[in-house]
């Protein structure tokens, strides 16, 4: 998808990017089924989470409630915040009324007391922030002692490679702000996005009282390759496209 210039980024007004209310139904439909999503980010996610039967997470920045929904099936017991109320009302339909879902903008304080949860899910959603650190705070402080942070990003290395592929000047080792245009339901939203280098990212966890546990690149799951024959060669390969950390804190 084309990239807009950064100095048109920098005039436009906060509301205009990221209007997931907008897209919400098409993005989901995609989410669904996609390679990215359903053959490789989310399988990986719940991968890394492991045995979370009576385990309380956090699924913050939960969209529509796919990962919520697998991890209540797998006996965890979860709460979904979004900022996006559209999204949220897909993930009511998913799961249910009974559901703990709330909107919370993970730029803001969260509405949870201290050590409220075990475990938070970061999926795919630290990249839309400038500034990481207020947002891990808050992160840890309702996490419990030894509570864990699952986190995926897009990886950092492929970003910088799309980027200079597309002729673009970018600069790996500055933090920077990205903006593409997505199209999906028939409905067009501008996208931000805040391209960091590794060890900014590092950094950030250490700063907020996180040690880092695991860093991982997986591949999609073997399934994929009958699901999208024209990957079959890649299929059981590691792709250059997520980049994941388990978080312990301190």
């Amino acid at each position: 998808m084309p990239t807009v210039p950064e100095n048109h980024v920098e005039t436009a007004h906060p509301s205009r990017f990221n209007d997931y209310d907008r897209i919400a139904e098409g993005y989901t439909a995609e989410n669904e089924t996609s390679l990215l999503n359903a053959y490789y980010e989310r399988p990986a996610m719940l991968e890394l989470a492991g045995d979370v039967t009576g385990r309380r997470i956090l699924d913050a920045g939960c969209g529509s409630g796919p990962l919520f929904s697998e991890l209540r099936d797998r006996g965890a017991i979860v709460t979904g915040v979004d900022a996006s109320a559209g999204m949220l009302e897909l993930a009511r339909r998913r799961l249910g009324a009974d559901a703990d879902l709330q909107v919370a903008d993970l730029a803001s304080p969260l509405p949870f007391p201290d050590d409220a949860f075990d475990d938070v899910i970061a999926s795919l959603v630290l990249h839309y922030l400038e500034d990481w650190g207020p947002t891990l705070a808050e992160l840890r402080r309702v996490l419990r002692p030894g509570g864990r942070l699952l986190v995926s990003v897009e990886h950092p290395f492929a970003i910088a490679l799309m980027r200079h592929s597309a002729g673009d000047k970018i600069h790996y080792f500055e933090t920077r702000n990205r903006t593409e245009e997505w199209t999906m339901g028939g409905q067009t939203a501008q996208m931000r996005f805040w391209d960091r280098p590794l060890h900014a990212m590092t950094d950030a966890f250490t700063a907020a009282g996180f040690r880092v546990s695991v860093i991982s690149e997986p591949p999609p799951v073997p399934e994929a390759r009958d699901v999208f024959p024209e990957f079959r060669e890649f299929a059981g390969t590691r792709i250059l496209a997520f980049l994941f950390f388990v978080l312990e804190a301190g």
